[in-house]
């Protein structure tokens, strides 16, 4: 079996359904080609949720339909993001208005 990765850059988004087509022709042919070229950033795939999440807060449990867009990049380290390129190329500023999103590293335990 590969060895699992370090570190992984994981950024999901939900997407205004009226940017969806620009968002994704942007991350595809843009963004993700670009971050993939960025010093210690090793690989990288997007996927998109397929039916409901299951959502749990303070001991309830409901259920969300919204679309949810993810990238996860395979990092060197943290310190990839840190890289002038990845600085150069980070971001989504056309689309800030119409999305939510989170970005976090997570390192393998």
């Amino acid at each position: 079996m590969a060895e699992l990765p370090q570190f992984l850059l994981i950024v999901s988004a939900e997407i205004d359904p009226s940017v969806e087509a620009a968002w994704n022709r942007w991350y595809d042919e843009e963004h993700l080609p670009d971050a993939l070229a960025c010093p210690g950033v090793l690989r990288g795939s997007r996927y998109v949720s397929a039916g409901n999440a299951s959502l749990t807060r303070d001991g309830g449990k409901s259920q969300s339909s919204a679309k949810t867009y993810m990238a996860v990049y395979e990092l060197r380290g943290p310190e990839a993001l840190e890289t002038p390129e990845f600085i150069e190329m980070r971001g989504w500023y056309q689309f800030t208005d119409k999305i939510t999103a989170r970005t976090q590293v997570f390192q393998r335990l």
